[in-house]
């Protein structure tokens, strides 16, 4: 092998070649074999300053010139060992092990970092073995027994653990050193140890009363073999697992915070659950203060950076049973200095532990009036927590330790924070939570309606139950709609859904229900028209955030029924909802068997209406499905239930509600309940009026003496003249504009007159306003100003031009 050169200046020091103290050699080689880096270690193995090798190719170092034979085999290897043949500078040659591990520099760069430890015997100051160093120093239990299992050394450990010096023990077996079953159970695995060769293990706590397995230690029997491999000789080594057991027990602790804490949204019943938790497990007492304790979800107040704090006294729990409720009593609020703990904790926004006996806690015990505790019990440890929750501090946690003579330790404190924190999230979310529901059940009462309409068809009661669940409120939703004709119509839904998206969709489809409904739809068109809307919606809402389901409200349910007080007909149309129920005036009770028709959104398929007549007096009941799903989805009772709450007589519908409700509740409902309840009224033949015309403009006189001498016999003589001039109106525009057979109606409905005028022609009329000299045009005009309100309602053939006029002036 060629010789490196020897630069002049540069020769090293000879004496460094026979090292006399440890030290390691390392050089890095690419992946071409060229020496990238020298260590002075590695100057000092083999003599070459660092000039004469960076650069060069690693093989000239070798002792024999094998050219790439040289390299080891490392093609997917991430480290190589092996011993090698080297050539120091001087010119001998040196064996040394080398281990070698493939890296990547931060520029991508692979190179092998090659390193050899040299090192002579390491001795003591004393001069000992560095062996017998360690066998005397080793912190744990360590003893040899012999081939006989007669010990033969012993530590000072062994010696500790079992108040014997070694010479006492020496020559003895375990059992005779310390009679014990398991002292047995560990002589066998010796022998197992001796036979076998192979290590064994038991639990067996080595103490001065013995040894035994209640305090879990763990004990390790080695075989001690010679060159040659044979067993002359057992080691027996053994530790405390105390900690970990101790480890185990927090985790264990954390395991049962994420099952305890936090399972519902109530804060004052989270907090008393971190309470619960940390005692005894952790602390002898607990107390949880909350600013303010948020009540029905309001944020807590920003917390003062200096100065006294407010806090309630939210939670608190301790082992002993017979403490003074004078201090375990929650609910109270306490003024807390500025430089007591907890003042300081919320200021700083980080636990603190404390003595018993320091300074800040006998201020904080003379100040507070709820500090009672620490004059009473004397806690001798404390610990200070805030609880933090996205950067909002919602209170503080405090514990303490007046039976358990260990005091807190930073891990106690690292696990105070961890089970306040998990707390602090709940509560955190709760609080969220409770504003999210307060701010969705607001707007679901305001687009729900606040008093029904006065109205002779119909007498009405209505609940409305909100959802309990996290999910949040839904979209239920009930309506009474007057309608032209004394009619009136009722609406029930249900917006697939919960929280304010849910209420908002809800809003939309309840105005447009009334849009519709004002245009005098029937029942089936208008549910068609709605179920348009849906899809339009679900089109607009198509890319926001949220399940695909619930856009626009898709899966929707309606039901919508017209009843008409003159006929006693009612009309019904329902998408996906479930039937009405109606009780006849003997008690009978039975579904309406309205088809059925697809919820809405789905498009293209029919809505089919169901006719019927109700006597006076019965009774209809329109709901949501979560009635039904009260009772724990047993379909079966819960119409059983509801039959028999609503065949049951009452004397007001109130009572027919409540009666309703208490029977399908067996718990708070899961989802909304929207609950209607209406009886039905009769128009009879005296309250009215109507008569066929012919279509001659003369007969208008002949209309008007009719309707004067039907008000007459109505006593309502002071509406003649305004009535007067509105039939003559709308009968004279059937007669110009329209087509035979023509009829006028009159309808006296408690405090409203009704004057409809119906012809067989579809073309609808339309207001609007005369010029000065024009002599037509002012007709629908006049009606329109003398009215309460007008409008006009088409059927299958014909159309009916009514107005309202009301007599709660005369």
């Amino acid at each position: 092998m060629e010789r490196l050169p020897t630069p002049s200046g540069e020769r090293p020091n000879e004496s460094d070649a026979s090292p006399e103290s440890a030290y390691t050699a390392t050089a890095t080689i690419n992946e071409q074999g060229i020496v990238t880096e020298w260590s002075e270690g590695a100057r000092r193995l083999l003599g070459y300053v660092h000039s004469e090798v960076v650069g060069q190719a690693a093989a000239r170092l070798l002792a024999d010139d094998v050219g790439e034979s040289a390299r080891p085999d490392t093609a997917g290897r991430e480290r190589w060992s092996g011993t090698v043949a080297l050539r120091h500078r001087d010119g001998h040659r040196l064996q040394r092990g080398l281990l070698a591990h493939r890296r990547t520099s931060p520029g991508s760069v692979t190179e092998w970092l090659v390193v050899s430890a040299v090192a002579g015997e390491a001795r003591t100051p004393g001069g000992e073995a560095l062996s017998e160093w360690v066998f005397r120093q080793f912190p744990g239990i360590l003893a040899v027994f012999d081939a006989d299992l007669r010990l033969l050394r012993a530590n000072a450990g062994m010696e500790r653990a079992l108040s014997f010096t070694e010479g006492q023990m020496r020559g003895l077996r375990l059992p005779e050193i310390a009679p014990h079953p398991v002292s047995q159970e560990a002589e066998t695995r010796m022998r197992l140890a001796l036979e076998s060769g192979e290590q064994q293990h038991v639990e067996a706590y080595i103490g001065p009363t013995g040894v035994s397995a209640e305090r879990g230690w763990s004990t390790s029997l080695a075989p001690l073999k010679d060159s040659g491999g044979r067993v002359l000789a057992v080691c027996l080594t053994a530790h405390s697992r105390s900690g970990e057991n101790l480890a185990r027990q927090r985790m264990l602790l954390l395991n049962d915070a994420d099952a305890r804490i936090g399972t519902t949204s109530d804060i004052r019943r989270t907090a008393q659950e971190l309470a619960d938790v940390a005692v005894p497990q952790l602390a002898d007492f607990a107390a949880v203060d909350l600013l303010d304790a948020p009540q029905h979800g309001d944020r807590p107040p920003p917390v003062p950076s200096a100065g006294p704090i407010t806090m309630a006294r939210t939670a608190v729990r301790s082992v002993l049973e017979d403490s003074p409720a004078s201090w375990l009593a929650a609910g109270g609020k306490t003024l807390y200095p500025a430089l007591s703990p907890v003042a300081q904790c919320v200021a700083q926004g980080h636990g603190a532990l404390y003595e018993g006996s320091d300074p800040a806690i006998a201020r904080w015990a003379a100040q507070d009036p709820q500090a009672a505790w620490i004059r009473d019990v004397g806690p001798h440890s404390v610990m200070v927590v805030p609880m933090r929750a996205r950067g909002i501090t919602l209170g503080v946690a405090f514990f303490s330790r007046h039976q358990r003579q260990e005091p807190f330790g930073s891990d106690d404190l690292w696990l105070a924070e961890e089970l306040t924190a998990k707390a602090a999230v709940s509560i955190h979310n709760a609080s969220r939570s409770t504003r999210g529901r307060t701010t969705t059940m607001t707007l679901q009462r305001s687009l729900l309606p606040h008093a029904l309409p006065d109205q002779a068809a119909l007498e009405i009661a209505s609940r409305y139950l909100p959802s309990t669940t996290q999910a949040g409120v839904g979209g239920d939703w009930f309506d009474v709609i007057g309608l032209s004709g004394a009619r009136v119509a009722l609406v029930v839904g249900d917006v697939v859904g919960h929280g304010m998206r849910a209420s908002a969709t809800m809003g939309r489809l309840r105005t447009a229900v009334r849009t519709l409904a004002d245009v005098d739809l029937p029942p089936d068109e208008l549910l068609t028209h709605l179920d348009d809307l849906v899809i339009h919606l679900s089109a607009d809402e198509g890319g926001t955030e949220g399940a695909a389901e619930t856009a626009g409200g898709i899966g929707t349910t309606c039901l919508y029924a017209v009843y008409d007080p003159v006929s006693r007909r009612c009309t019904f149309a329902r998408a996906g909802h479930p039937p009405p129920a109606v009780v006849t005036p003997d008690g009978a009770v039975r579904f309406l068997d309205v088809p059925a028709g697809p919820p809405l959104g789905l498009g293209g398929l029919p809505f089919e209406a169901f006719e019927t007549e109700l006597p006076e007096g019965s009774l209809l009941a329109l709901y949501t499905d979560g009635l039904l799903e009260a009772r724990d989805h047993d379909i079966d009772e819960a119409l059983d239930k509801m039959f028999q709450a609503l065949a049951h007589p009452a004397q007001t519908l109130d009572t027919v509600c409540d009666r309703v409700l208490a029977a399908m509740l067996t718990h708070r409902p899961d989802d909304d309940i929207a609950l209607l309840i209406a009886r039905t009224r009769a128009l009879h033949a005296d309250r009215v009026a109507a008569w066929d015309l012919a279509s001659d403009p003369a007969i208008v006189a002949q209309a008007r003496k009719n309707v004067t001498d039907q008000l007459t016999i109505w006593g309502l003589d002071d509406a003649a003249f305004i009535t007067e001039l509105t039939v003559s109106e709308l009968v004279t525009n059937a007669i110009r504009y329209g087509q035979p057979p023509i009829q006028l109606r009159l309808i006296h409905a408690d405090s409203t007159l009704i004057c409809e005028v119906f012809d067989s022609s579809n073309t609808s009329p339309h207001m609007r306003r005369a010029r000065t000299f024009d002599e037509g045009g002012r007709g629908l005009l006049l009606v329109a100003q003398l009215a309460h309100r007008w409008g006009i309602r088409h059927s299958e053939i014909g159309k009916t031009v009514w107005s309202e006029q009301s007599l709660s002036g005369n």
